[in-house]
């Protein structure tokens, strides 16, 4: 099975309150989510948007299905995606933590792709990312 993830995070200062945007195609579905997750840094928004995406994978096509599944997760977070394919070096422990947190979560599928793709490129989950605080002055966002 083919899932292609599409994920963003941001934080309205950094730190500052955070949210994360997902979309999660499979099987020709599409789901969409968003959500507050409190206070925290941009990357770190980054990290747990995907960590919430490869878990909600997971649930959605069921354990034994993530056993045979390809999955493509694509983000306009340049250092997340170098960092997961060992291109750059991991230096703060909080960030640490989460990449161990997402690379334990990888261990659930066939095979996981990275990719780094500009933020045009990522408006749906970025929207997804901004509807958390439309009550802020979009320009003052991540």
């Amino acid at each position: 099975m083919e899932v292609t993830i599409h994920t963003d995070g941001g934080s309205l200062g950094n730190p500052g309150p955070s949210a994360i945007g997902a979309t999660i195609e499979y099987d020709g579905e599409k789901k969409k989510y968003a959500k507050d997750i409190g206070i925290g840094t941009n990357n770190e928004a980054e990290y747990k948007a995907l960590a919430f995406a490869l878990k909600k994978t997971k649930a959605l096509i069921g354990g034994k299905e993530a056993k045979n599944a390809h999955l493509n997760c694509y983000m306009d977070s340049q250092l997340v995606a170098n960092q997961l394919n060992h291109k750059y070096q991991l230096k703060n422990e909080r960030t640490i933590k989460l990449f161990v947190e997402v690379w334990n979560l990888m261990m659930e599928f066939q095979k996981v792709e990275f990719h780094y793709i500009p933020r045009e490129e990522n408006k749906e989950a970025d929207s997804l990312v901004r509807s958390i605080y439309q009550e802020f002055d979009q320009k003052t966002l991540f």
